[in-house]
């Protein structure tokens, strides 16, 4: 059984007319239209895969048939194919309160992070601990593992609460998601960057659920490194590639241990020993994913005058609206919350959990309200706010009611397990 406390029972008399008065009031309703989503479809997994934005198609149609086609090799020069994970980088750059300058989109989030990691240790020599969080996702865990083999140094997992307490002068660089990915929760990225630092310790944040969803000042709490996907709320398709983040400080002290050819300081003079690129370039190792990158850079225009303020207002308006209606359509049905109730604590995602929550997730998907399951028993709900509305919510937790009250969830098509959950 979960031991996340269970939903809230008392009535709050929210009705249709209120999601769609809420719906009339929103600045960002026409966003919608810059987003192909499917007829029938509530689209509540953002957060894990972005839904396609309406320019991309154009985008690659043109990447593909012309520049490639057509233009061959000569499309580095004269597409300017060269210089684009500067270019998309500066884009995101915008989004998370960085200079355009401290931005590149290159390789994976875990490459990436990867990259950082081996980094930062190098400038903290001397000290051996890397400190991460118990409950992150994996990769994260997973990476920080191998690099504490591969430099001798050691992995150390705490409690969230833990993590204040935990930063003393053994620690070479902290490594955070700053919205956890099965939660939700949000770290308070100000406090904590400035207490690792009160320590001698580095940062390195991982924005996956961050950019594009909510407003984030990196420059503004100081922090030294970040990464970031490309493919959830950036819509920048399944495995668009990652963005990473080095402050303007740090650039020239950075010695990441990918030392490829396009993070050369010359890479077309091809010579035999390596000099880092200058600045964020000395962050690129190989060839960039061409076609990835032009969706990703296609993908970000739906944020071409955005207010991020406003964006994140929106964003818990659905979410508290999500939390409000299960709340009052819910009870009584085996729900919990696993995500904050207390706004500054969440991000763009709510959590619910049950027992069942991965045949109630399939039975939702059938019916068209699509979200994911995390295990052991989280269904995972994301809201992107520039295209869902108060309207989908109120649609989707009938429907999520509908299908407890049917009890159809139990229908051995949504028990079975699938690959990819």
């Amino acid at each position: 059984m979960s031991s996340h406390p269970p939903i809230e029972t008392q009535a709050l008399a929210l009705s249709e007319a209120h999601c769609l008065a809420l719906d009339a009031q929103d600045p960002l309703a026409a966003r919608r239209a810059l987003f192909t989503i499917p007829e029938g479809v509530i689209y509540l997994d953002g957060n894990s895969l972005g839904a396609m934005p309406a320019a991309v198609p154009a985008r690659m149609k043109q990447a593909i048939e012309q520049e490639w086609a057509v233009g061959l090799i000569r499309s580095w020069n004269d597409a300017d194919w060269y210089p684009a994970p500067q270019r998309v980088g500066a884009r995101i750059s915008s989004l998370i309160g960085a200079q355009g300058n401290e931005v590149i989109v290159a390789d994976s989030t875990s490459v990436n992070l990867f990259k950082l990691l081996v980094a930062a240790l190098r400038m903290r020599p001397g000290r051996k601990i890397i400190l991460g969080e118990n409950g992150n996702f994996p990769t994260d865990a997973y990476v920080a593992s191998g690099v504490a083999e591969l430099t001798g140094a050691q992995h150390r997992a705490v409690a969230p609460a833990d993590v204040m307490t935990a930063l003393n002068d053994d620690v070479a660089v902290l490594t955070l998601t700053h919205v956890n990915y099965k939660s939700g929760q949000v770290y308070d990225m100000a406090a904590i960057t400035r207490r690792a630092h009160e320590v001698g310790a580095l940062v390195i944040w991982d924005l996956a659920h961050t950019a594009g969803a909510m407003p984030c000042d990196l420059n503004g709490c100081e922090a030294d490194f970040a990464v970031g996907c490309g493919y959830k709320y950036l819509n920048g398709g399944p495995g668009a590639p990652s963005f990473a983040f080095v402050a303007s400080r740090h650039q020239e002290a950075l010695r990441q241990p990918i030392t490829g050819w396009h993070g050369h300081a010359k890479p077309f003079e091809f010579t035999q020993t390596y000099v880092p690129a200058p600045g964020i370039d000395r962050m690129l190792v190989g060839t960039a994913p061409q076609m990835g990158l032009f969706a990703l850079e296609a993908a970000l225009t739906v944020f071409d005058g955005v207010d991020m303020q406003q964006l994140r207002a929106k964003s818990l308006s659905l979410t508290s609206l999500f939390i409000r209606l299960v709340d009052q359509e819910l009870a009584g049905y085996g729900f919990g919350l696993a995500t904050p109730r207390e706004d500054a604590l969440r991000g763009s995602q709510v959590s619910l959990t049950h027992e069942q929550g991965y045949a109630i997730v399939q039975a939702l998907i059938a019916r068209g309200v699509i979200g994911d399951f995390r295990a052991p028993d989280i269904l995972r709900f994301g809201f992107a706010a520039l295209y869902l509305s108060h309207a989908d919510v109120w649609q989707a937790v009938a429907i999520l009611k509908d299908v407890m009250a049917s009890g159809i969830w139990s229908s051995p098509e949504f028990m079975a397990k699938k690959a990819v959950t």
